[in-house]
């Protein structure tokens, strides 16, 4: 798996701009290169590097990579570029495996090693010449070579960020929710109480309507009860006369 193409582009990009800033007072040569990159057994990568000059590009510039295995103190020359033609070292593992991508023209001097193996990880170092400018620290990459390119930190720590602001807004999200329900079925509640004692008012008032309307109709009930009484009582009263004058 390539891991060069968006890191070379940002190198060219960064020597552009220094270069578009005009010679440096010391006259130094300025080296840019990839802290690390990562790559799988079998596939390549691109080892991107570019420089800053503070003179034009000289048909006698120079590129030179350099390999150092990891744990091993020795540094060995496996590219070299000079007099416009790129040379490839006959020595060590790389050289049936890499390719020069660069053009210095435009400030970039990047290779691209196929085929990678575990034998691959190490330090990478990148140094360019441009004469009369020579003064300069050369830039080094790092590259680890896995089974599978392992996920780095910051997308795990980013997963597991988003994962929790996704986890508080789920959570803010039903408690929004929970309390809308409840409000909701609170006004329900209170709407079915208005209701009920709205209801009991008109039966109350349709109580007393008719407990009115039966008043005067038991109040003549007992007028006329007792008319009928007092009438039986005089009838009564006046019986014994009526037969003393009959007996006469």
């Amino acid at each position: 798996m390539s891991q060069g193409a968006g890191g070379s582009s940002s190198l060219l990009l960064l020597a552009g701009l220094l270069s578009a800033l005009g010679p440096s007072p010391t006259s130094s040569i300025h080296v840019y290169t990839q802290r690390e990159v990562h790559g799988t057994v079998g596939s390549h990568v691109t080892l991107s590097c570019s420089f800053w000059s503070s003179e034009w590009i000289s048909e006698d510039i120079s590129i030179t990579w350099h390999f150092q295995a990891e744990g091993s103190r020795d540094s060995t020359s496996i590219f070299h570029y000079a007099k416009g033609q790129p040379y490839i070292d006959d020595v060590g593992s790389f050289k049936e495996r890499m390719e020069w991508v660069g053009n210095p023209h435009r400030k970039d001097g990047s290779i691209v090693i196929h085929n990678l193996d575990y034998t691959d990880n190490g330090t990478f170092t990148c140094d360019v010449k441009n004469p009369p400018d020579i003064v300069g620290k050369s830039s080094q990459v790092t590259l680890y070579v896995f089974e599978k390119v392992p996920t780095r930190y910051g997308v795990v720590l980013g997963s597991i960020i988003g994962g929790a602001l996704l986890l508080v807004a789920v959570v803010v999200a039903l408690v929004y929710l929970i309390r809308y329900c409840w409000l909701r079925r609170q006004a329900a509640l209170q709407r079915r109480l208005s209701a009920m004692e709205k209801g009991k008012l008109q039966r109350s008032a349709k109580d007393a309507s008719k407990r009115s309307r039966q008043a005067p109709v038991l109040y003549a009930m007992l007028d006329h009860s007792r008319g009928t009484k007092a009438v039986s009582e005089k009838k009564a009263k006046g019986a014994p006369g009526d037969s003393r004058k009959d007996k006469k």
